[in-house]
């Protein structure tokens, strides 16, 4: 079993960068698709970027597409998120998922999640 701990959150300004990045515990992280969710307050959780169990496809969400960068390695066991440009409307609290490489799209592992908040 893959047990997922998200770190790197924080309160920055609109305009900087933060890179989150997610350490996953156990022997079969490179089985699984991993992907970074976000959920706001008073909305629900919504998926923000994808990266497949090789690391060969990457998805993200069309309004941060060019400003984050998901990516992995599999050696180290570790999926970081690369976020660029922060936005107000970035603020959410982040949490990393884990799904197996052939659940495409189905997430059943996840991190507490970490905070992001980022001010004009």
């Amino acid at each position: 079993q893959v047990q997922l701990v998200e770190s790197g959150g924080g309160s920055v300004q609109t305009g900087d960068s933060l890179r989150l990045s997610c350490a996953a515990s156990g022997r079969a992280f490179s089985s699984y698709n991993m992907g970074w969710f976000r959920q706001a307050p008073g909305k629900e959780r919504e998926f923000v970027a994808a990266i497949s169990w090789n690391g060969a496809m990457t998805h993200y969400l069309n309004s941060v597409r060019g400003r984050f960068t998901i990516s992995r390695d599999n050696a180290k066991n570790t999926v970081d998120l690369q976020m660029n440009s922060l936005k107000s409307e970035d603020t959410a609290v982040y949490f990393c998922a884990g799904g197996l490489k052939n659940n495409t799209g189905s997430y059943d592992l996840w991190g507490q999640g970490t905070q992001v908040r980022v001010s004009s």
